[in-house]
């Protein structure tokens, strides 16, 4: 973990933030004191995220997708058709 002061942080934010995405965690400092910590975000990569709804038009789900087969899934239990 590296130490940086506060101008070397402005100075090279680009510089450090490439660090940081690569793995590394800066430390800002003023005056010696730790005030701040450059840590890489745990996120996907991008193009790497799943999207909601990207399968949408692929396929179509029946209107009475809750109740298919539900007279077979009754017989296989019961013995009779279901109510």
């Amino acid at each position: 973990m590296d130490t940086v002061n506060i101008h070397e942080a402005k100075t090279h934010l680009s510089r450090l933030l490439a660090r940081a995405a690569e793995g590394e965690t800066i430390v800002i400092a003023k005056a010696g004191q730790p005030i701040a910590k450059l840590t890489p975000i745990d996120a996907p990569a991008a193009g790497k995220t799943r999207r909601l709804g990207f399968l949408e038009g692929v396929f179509q789900i029946p209107d009475d997708f809750d109740t298919m087969g539900s007279t077979a899934i009754a017989e296989m239990f019961e013995g009779g058709e279901s109510p």
